[in-house]
């Protein structure tokens, strides 16, 4: 498999070493068991003759040329996490000349694939367009509002649609090239995992703040503050919309729109993150947590962080320990 890591100017460091660490692991254990040539064929390949990773460090790569045809093309993150920072980046020469070689490389009939911010690059080239995906959780409202064509689902570590694969924020970067070694050989990447110690994942949930989603809008804004002094009384939109000045099909519609959520689904966000807290910290049982967060009983607050975070209460809290 002949994979092309398309470095930008300013790239996560993280991200790209980690994607070659993996599969390195992965090709040498392949070698020791069978002998055979590597099944993982990486080089780094830039639109710019010289690039500098976004700890400054100079990074050799190849030229983009015409006779390169990859089987895959990775686009590791931009050292970005910011709106104020990434949306000027996006536009630099740059990466406008590699969203042109991705949409060539896509017409020849490669595969492409991001991770984290690098999603953004992907978008940008429309390769994302009336296709699930998945992005870095924390800029997940101004992709939402940007890339309006996408079927965004933050949620998700990561998401496979035709032929182009996206996961989510940081380090699904490692996901991302475990999904890879996955597709070679699942044993292969049961044990690169276990080297790694790192957990094959399918769902970003756990890790989202939803405070820090809510600060990509004023009206999301004050309407997370109310809903935080609201937990216990339970949900009512109506309400939340004159305290807050507005409409319910305003507040509905704003939420929806940065969001990709229902006034209600972001309050049982709250609600699952503040049952999390007191999992942890308050020596609290379930039921008297549930009666915190505006529940009756346990088991709707059981039933709700399963659907949520994929994972029970016995679960949480022994990750908690």
């Amino acid at each position: 498999m002949r994979i092309q890591l398309l470095a930008l100017e300013g790239f996560w460091d993280t991200g790209l070493t980690v994607t070659l660490d993996a599969f390195t692991i992965a090709n040498n254990f392949a070698a020791a068991q069978t002998g055979g040539a590597p099944h993982f064929d990486v080089s780094i390949v830039g639109v710019r003759k010289k690039v500098r990773s976004g700890q400054g460090f100079a990074i050799p790569v190849k030229s983009v040329t015409s006779d390169l045809k990859p089987d895959w093309v990775i686009v590791p993150a931009l050292n970005t996490s910011r709106p104020e920072q990434l949306i000027p980046a996006l536009d630099r020469r740059d990466v406008r000349e590699a969203v042109k070689q991705l949409q060539s490389w896509y017409a020849e009939g490669a595969r492409i694939a991001a991770s984290c911010i690098g999603t953004f690059v992907l978008a940008e080239a429309g390769l994302l367009d009336r296709r699930d995906a998945t992005t870095t959780w924390w800029l997940s409202p101004l992709f939402r509002q940007r890339y309006p064509n996408v079927r965004l689902d933050e949620t998700r570590m990561l998401v496979t649609s035709d032929r182009v694969v996206t996961a989510g924020a940081a380090m699904g970067h490692l996901d991302l090239a475990l999904w890879f070694i996955r597709q070679a050989s699942p044993e292969l990447a049961a044990v690169v995992s276990r080297y790694l110690l790192a957990d094959l994942r399918s769902l970003q949930a756990p890790f989202i703040i939803p405070n820090h989603l809510a600060q990509a809008d004023p009206l999301i804004q004050r309407f997370e503050h109310w809903a935080r002094e609201h937990l216990k009384q339970g949900f009512s939109l109506q309400e939340a919309a004159s305290a807050l000045a507005t409409s319910a099909r305003t507040l509905q519609r704003r939420c929806e729109s940065v969001l990709g959520k229902s006034p209600l689904s972001y309050f049982q966000d709250l609600r699952v993150e503040r049952a999390q807290s007191l999992l942890h910290g308050s020596g609290l049982d379930v039921d008297a947590i549930a009666a915190e967060v505006g529940y009756e009983d346990g088991a709707t607050l059981r039933t709700l962080l399963r659907e949520r975070l994929g994972r029970g209460v016995r679960e949480l809290r022994a990750n908690l320990r």
